[in-house]
């Protein structure tokens, strides 16, 4: 006999068995209807895209996540052989993942990349049909995207995101909707004690400044700052060392980051920096919109929020919830990015939902209704007649009345059905004799092992219990 194969999918993806998928498409509808009902159309875009669209958009440790695909057929073949010869070059090196260098030949292998986002793509689709989108676009999307990173908890290679961003419009009320339409649908699956975290790359920019550390190590001191939950403070303090950040600016930037400080009195701290003062009223406009909105008690500023991410320009939020480490999503405004691509800078705002994390804590947490997606009737043969054909036809004539319906195809007792129905969620269970005319029906809410119904009333006696 051969060997049994590896079955097992690979290492941070994952197999959706029916009650999955059930529990995943309940969460993606309340999502989707809410998305909708604030106005935002749906997008999709390719699997993979260029690499030339991904790279240089994420920040540094963002692009060595980027799944690389390798060209196909003879380019592939040309590129093998190029790279034989680069590797003679000397000096020829380029940064590859956790920042070991990799022959630059490695250029010559790829030429796509997995999807690494919703952001990106969505910048380069504005890009490309300018003039044909409303001026102002509300847009959501709900797609699988990919990471070369180490899986964990709540943390996959493969994972979805349901996206919602407002392009072409630098007003306020785009965070303030954002916020709002992500607050609903929390609210809707159920989660009543999360927050939304919410600050300002201007703010943190004013910060680093404000700590004496050039401008040029001002992304790897946010980077650094995004892993507080993860590291804590001597992590990050490390981690800005090894940046080349003094110990006292070092100190200096999470006295401020940490200082748990209110609007007004970092007002005050900041007084004099115009970049600092502005982020701060952007800060307080949103934080008086949103409470208009549903998200009012779950919207708090929190100074301590990064977001590593390149390309955000603005206010930035984060969805945070008790006991879980990490975030449940985030987004923010990042009015640079489809600059990159059309050559002209366009206003726009989002925020992102993490599919995944928010299945694991609602698993955890039994939050989901029960029996997602479970059939309303199972149709059996009577155990005295051959009824296959009765089946089918009693079966078809309660799918035409909007039921679902499952036949049964094994040979069982009716007392055998009736339990596995129960088991299953069914709520009823159906057999069909040599008289199509009248069947017998056993349904959990009715005494007794089973009634007589006519056929011609099935449906409506199923659907009245």
């Amino acid at each position: 006999m051969a060997k049994k194969a590896e079955t097992k999918p690979p290492k941070g993806t994952r197999d959706f068995l029916p009650v999955d998928l059930r529990r995943r498409e309940h969460v993606v509808g309340v999502i989707k209807r809410i998305y909708e009902a604030h106005g935002f159309q749906p997008l999709e875009t390719p699997t993979f895209e260029r690499l030339e669209t991904l790279l240089g958009k994420y920040g540094e440790e963002g692009d060595q996540l980027v799944f690389k695909v390798l060209h196909r057929g003879q380019p592939l073949v040309d590129g093998i052989r190029q790279a034989g010869q680069h590797l003679l070059e000397p000096g020829a090196v380029v940064v590859g993942r956790s920042g070991e260098t990799a022959p630059a030949a490695e250029k010559l292998l790829a030429d796509m990349g997995l999807r690494y986002d919703l952001t990106v793509p969505l910048a380069r689709v504005v890009a490309e049909y300018q003039g044909k989108l409303p001026p102002v676009w509300k847009r959501y999307q709900i797609q699988p995207v990919w990471r070369a990173d180490t899986p964990g908890k709540g943390r996959f290679r493969e994972f979805y995101q349901c996206d919602v961003d407002v392009v072409g419009s630098n007003s306020p009320l785009v965070e303030a909707d954002v916020i709002s339409a992500v607050a609903e649908c929390l609210r809707e699956l159920g989660f009543k004690d999360f927050e939304i975290r919410l600050n300002h790359r201007g703010l943190l920019r004013a910060f680093v400044e404000h700590s004496g550390i050039p401008l040029a190590l001002e992304s790897a001191a946010i980077v650094a700052v995004d892993k507080l939950d993860k590291v804590g403070r001597e992590g990050v303090t490390a981690e800005l060392g090894a940046k080349g950040i003094s110990a006292e600016s070092a100190e200096k930037l999470l006295g401020l980051v940490l200082g748990e400080r209110p609007i007004a009195e970092l007002k005050q701290a900041l007084a004099g920096h115009e970049g600092g003062q502005k982020a701060l009223a952007e800060l307080e406009t949103v934080l008086g919109l949103v409470r208009s909105t549903p998200a009012q008690e779950h919207l708090v500023f929190n100074a301590t929020l990064a977001r590593g991410l390149g390309y955000y320009t603005g206010c930035i939020f984060e969805i945070a919830v008790k006991d879980l480490a990490g975030s449940l999503g985030g987004g923010g405004r990042y009015d640079g990015l489809i600059g990159m691509f059309s050559g002209k800078d366009v206003p726009a705002c989002g925020f992102s939902i993490g599919l995944e994390r928010i299945l694991v804590v609602m698993e955890e947490r039994g939050m989901f209704p029960g029996q997602l997606g479970a059939v309303d009737v199972v149709v059996a043969a009577d155990k005295d007649v051959d009824g296959a054909a009765g089946q089918l036809q009693v079966a078809a004539q309660l799918r035409q009345a909007g039921l679902r319906v499952d036949l049964n195809v094994r040979s069982a007792s009716p007392g055998a059905l009736r339990k596995a129905a129960d088991e299953s969620g069914v709520p009823c269970v159906v057999f069909v004799g040599a008289d199509l005319g009248v069947v017998k029906a056993w349904h959990k809410q009715v005494p007794g092992p089973e009634s007589s119904v006519s056929i011609s009333d099935l449906a409506q006696w199923i659907r009245s219990r």
